[in-house]
């Protein structure tokens, strides 16, 4: 089965980010995990990045008209983008929203979601764990 496993803005330069709160791994390492994770799994994992939001709307109707389900981690995106929400929004297949960090111990402006809401649930705080947790929960929803 495949999966589309998206990541929005600054995740693509991992490599130069506080390393307390979002790893060690770069996101060549990262994206390796997560297919090598779904593959335990049986999922193929396509594994994107972009920081344009319009990029990532297109897959996210991408997703929606294929049926596809969704792992996203949003980004900075997570707390105000609308265009972004309602695209996840017609994706009929269950959708996770991810975090590395856990934003709600962060900044207060990170601790609102406009994805959230729509999300069949939300995995966050434990680095790279939470793509590998996402996995899991993934494959048990559509089980």
């Amino acid at each position: 089965m495949k999966i589309l496993v998206l990541n929005g803005p600054n995740l693509g330069r991992l490599d130069l980010r506080d390393s307390k709160l979002y790893g060690n791994l770069n996101f060549t390492q990262l994206k390796d995990l997560i297919s090598s994770e779904g593959e335990k799994l049986g999922f193929q994992c396509d594994v994107r990045q972009s920081d344009s939001e319009v990029e990532i709307i297109s897959w996210l109707h991408e997703a929606a008209d294929a049926k596809l389900p969704v792992i996203i981690n949003p980004a900075a995106f997570t707390h105000y983008s609308y265009a972004i929400r309602d695209a996840a929004d017609m994706v009929t297949a269950p959708l996770i929203e991810v975090h590395l960090s856990n934003p709600l111990a962060r900044e207060e402006f990170r601790h609102t979601s406009v994805i959230s809401g729509i999300a069949s649930g939300t995995i966050a705080g434990f680095g790279p764990d939470s793509y590998r947790l996402s996995l899991i929960a993934m494959a048990n929803l559509l089980k």
